[in-house]
Parts: structure tokens; sequence; C-alpha cells
């Protein structure tokens, strides 16, 4: 008969389990009000974000059971799968807004991309963990730790998809820094980008140069590049203090938001709850990143402190710059918001982002 340790249950993170359902539940209210129609309250696109849903938490409960530890030395295996499948993305993926980014699968796409976040983070912390107690860590594991970050990252550059690619740098840039990389690398490494920067600008993609014109000054062409970011914030705008109500946002049921239920989710919530009610959801986000605050410092060994500290980065990283790019405070970049976007791929890497923090925090005990 199967055994349970009470020690893990008595350790196990209930607000953190409570933060990660009230904000599906919220997803789910909000996917079903961007989709609907006059003649069909509940679509297809519903269906299938519920049935995401579903499989989200079983992976998260598949994550449990095994003590993260192990992750130390199998780790690499699914790094490695990772690469593989951003590769065959380049060869075989599935075209769709002019990217390719998805590979199909008995039926369902997969946007590999999404799994290349944790992917870098267990193959980063795993390679980190047992320098983090030196003094400072050298320039040579520093390279090769950036490496890692990098290699995915320009699969992902590739496809086109710059937010998602600037991401899982970022999360593998802070984690050096955490590892006890010195700024002063940091400082020498900007000062060495900065006299870079026009040549990476000649080799942008024409839309991402345009996207970034458009940031600064959407107005040159609204009917075209600046379109998304002007009906973004007209959207957010429109909802006021108190909002429209839900079922009754005018942005998105006329069409005039694109990507409503994916990249500009956070407009359609903010259109029909209105600020208080976008208020009320970076709230909970904020108490989401707090609980995940907790699991880093919950952890007892450095493998654990860099786990939970590269999910929480992934997330607030995630959280930041969808709902900055949404207020036309960045430009469009293409990453989805934590648990309320629709998409398989990007629910099935939070979820299992949380599943390791949860791990990790009801582990605490067994040092």
């Amino acid at each position: 008969m199967l055994k349970i340790d009470r020690r893990l249950i008595a350790h196990f993170d209930w607000p953190l389990l409570l933060a990660v359902l009230l904000l599906l539940a919220v997803g789910l209210v909000t996917v079903l009000s961007a989709t609907h129609t006059e003649e069909k309250l509940v679509s297809g696109l519903f269906w299938r974000q519920l049935s995401w849903v579903a499989l989200g938490l079983v992976a998260l409960c598949a994550v449990l059971p095994f003590d993260y530890h192990v992750l130390k030395r199998w780790g690499w295996v699914f790094y490695v799968f990772t690469l593989i499948l951003l590769i065959l993305v380049v060869f075989v993926g599935t075209i769709a807004g002019g990217a390719r980014r998805w590979i199909s699968v008995a039926g369902f796409s997969m946007q590999p991309s999404e799994f290349a976040k944790l992917a870098v983070i267990i193959m980063t912390a795993s390679f980190l963990h047992h320098r983090v107690s030196e003094d400072r860590l050298h320039w040579r594991p520093a390279l090769v730790a950036l490496g890692i970050a990098a290699l995915p990252a320009a699969l992902i550059l590739k496809q086109p998809d710059l937010g998602t690619a600037m991401v899982v740098l970022s999360v593998g840039v802070l984690l050096l820094l955490v590892a006890g990389l010195s700024l002063r690398w940091v400082a020498a490494a900007i000062l060495i980008a900065v006299p870079v920067f026009p040549y990476v600008w000649q080799h942008l993609k024409p839309y991402q140069q345009r996207r970034l014109l458009m940031f600064l000054d959407p107005e040159r062409d609204p009917l075209g590049n600046g379109y998304h970011i002007i009906q973004s914030k007209i959207a957010i705008g429109s909802g006021m203090w108190g909002g429209k109500g839900l079922f009754r946002g005018t942005q998105y049921r006329l069409n005039f938001l694109p990507e409503q239920h994916t990249d500009f989710i956070f407009s359609v919530f903010a259109e029909e709850w209105g600020f208080v009610g976008a208020c009320v959801l970076l709230g909970l986000y904020l108490f989401l990143l707090y609980r995940c605050w907790v699991a880093i410092h919950r952890a007892r060994d450095a493998f654990g402190v860099l786990l939970a500290f590269g999910v929480t980065t992934m997330i607030f990283l995630q959280v930041l710059v969808n709902v900055m790019m949404a207020a036309g405070a960045l430009p469009v970049v293409g990453v989805t918001l934590p648990f309320l976007s629709y998409g398989g791929s990007s629910l099935l890497a939070c979820m299992m982002g949380i599943g390791l923090l949860l791990n990790i925090s009801m582990r605490r005990f067994t040092f």
C-alpha cells in the first residue's frame, strides 16, 4: 500500500495553489467572454482552454511526488529534448501569423519555446548550484551558463519570437546574478552591447523594427502597425472605474481589439471590470508572486533556491511585459499573461513551474 509522508502534506503551500486556482478561474471566464458570439455563448476555444486547464492541473500534480533534486542529475535530458524540438520547429514547424513557432502532434499544436523557459531554469540551476558557495562566480562558468540560455533564445528568435527569447535570456542572466556574478561584468556587457545595437537593428525583421517604432509613436500608422497598441489602450480606458460588465465589452466584441483571447486578454478584462477590477487582478498576481518569494526563502539548498527564483522570475517577467504591452508602455512582443491567456503550451509550462515551487516548499523539512 502506498504510504504518503504526512510531513509533505503539512508543508504544502495551500495559499499558493489557491492563488493559481483563482487566476485560472478568472482566465476561463475572460476567455469565455472574449470568444463568445451572439449566436453561441460557449465557443470551441473555451472548451479547449478548459481541457488545457485540466491537463495543467494533472501536470502540476505529476511534478509533486518526486524529489526535485532528481532534476540535478536528469534535468539535462529535458533541456536537450527541448532543444531538439526547437530545431524541429525550424524545419517542420507550423506557420501562423507570419511566425513558425508550433509543432503539430496528433491534432494538437505545441509551442516548444514555452517549455524552453523551464528547461533553461532547470539546466542553469543544475550547472550553477554547487558554485553558489564560491565568493564570486568565475567568468568561465558564467559564460557556459549564459550559453545555456543563449542557445535556445537564438533558436526562438529565429522563429521569430522576440518576446519569448527576451524572457528566456533575461531569466538566464538573473540566475547568474543570484549565483554570484559580479555586477561589473553586467556593466561591461552593457557597454559592449551599446555599440553593437546598430548592427542588431539592421538584422531585426522589418515587422520588429516597425513595432519598436510604433511603440514610440503609434499614431504614425494608426490603421497599420500602431493599431494593436491604440486599440488596446482604448479598451483599457473605456472600462473606466467600474468596467462595462461581463460580456459587455465592445472593443473585442466588435473585433476592434486583435489577439483578444491571447496576448491582449488583459485589455479585455480591464474593459469589462474597469480600473478597480484590474487592480484586484494585479493584486492577485502580487499575492501569487509573494507566495513564490516565500518558496524561495523556504528552499534549504542552493539548487532549490535557483529553481524557485527562476520560476518566480519567469512568471514575474511575463506578467510585467504583458500588462505593460497592453497598456502601451512596452512594444508589442507577443508574451502571454500567465494562467489567463488562451494557449496550452504556456499554461502547461506555468503549471509545471508552480508544481516545482510546491515541491520545493513541501520538502524543506528534509534538511
